[in-house]
């Protein structure tokens, strides 16, 4: 597997982003959804990032994530991980190019926000595995029953 800068105007990606938004507006409440749209993605403080799968016969998308900058801290925005590539270690090499990044860019730590729910399990898994502890809400957001706020000190 590969990670490259994201093409925004690649359709894999712009289906994978689709996807990704449908299917945080069928987990969650309309107001605990903090997903971004390709608008918002192209933020200037935002880097994205695609992983790609090799086969002998082709290249295709297995997973994005991305890094906003906020002010000497980071926030991880938009982990997916294609549904057929689940469980290869897709987000696990995605999440540990996130804090290397986060690293390279000297910021202080790195924060997110994901569900509360059975469907994030996973995802919190993933982070907790990696040193994330839970925190409160940092950034822009607030208390809120559906989200879990974790950060990894760097």
């Amino acid at each position: 597997m590969r990670i490259t800068p994201g093409d925004f105007e690649s359709p894999e990606v712009r289906s994978l982003i689709s996807d990704h938004l449908q299917e945080m507006r069928a987990t969650s409440p309309a107001c605990s959804v903090h997903a971004l749209d390709l608008t918002k993605m192209r933020d200037p403080r935002l880097s994205f990032w695609t992983v790609w799968a090799h086969s002998d016969a082709d290249e295709r998308l297995a997973g994005c994530g991305a890094l906003k900058d906020l002010d000497g801290e980071g926030e991880i925005k938009t982990m997916r991980t294609v549904p057929v590539m689940r469980g290869r270690g897709v987000a696990r090499l995605m999440l540990e190019h996130i804090i290397s990044q986060a690293r390279a860019r000297n910021f202080s730590r790195v924060s997110l926000e994901t569900g509360s729910q059975d469907f994030f399990s996973p995802a919190r898994s993933l982070y907790y595995a990696h040193g994330f502890t839970e925190c409160p809400p940092f950034g822009d957001y607030t208390e809120d029953p559906n989200s879990v706020f974790m950060t990894l000190a760097l």
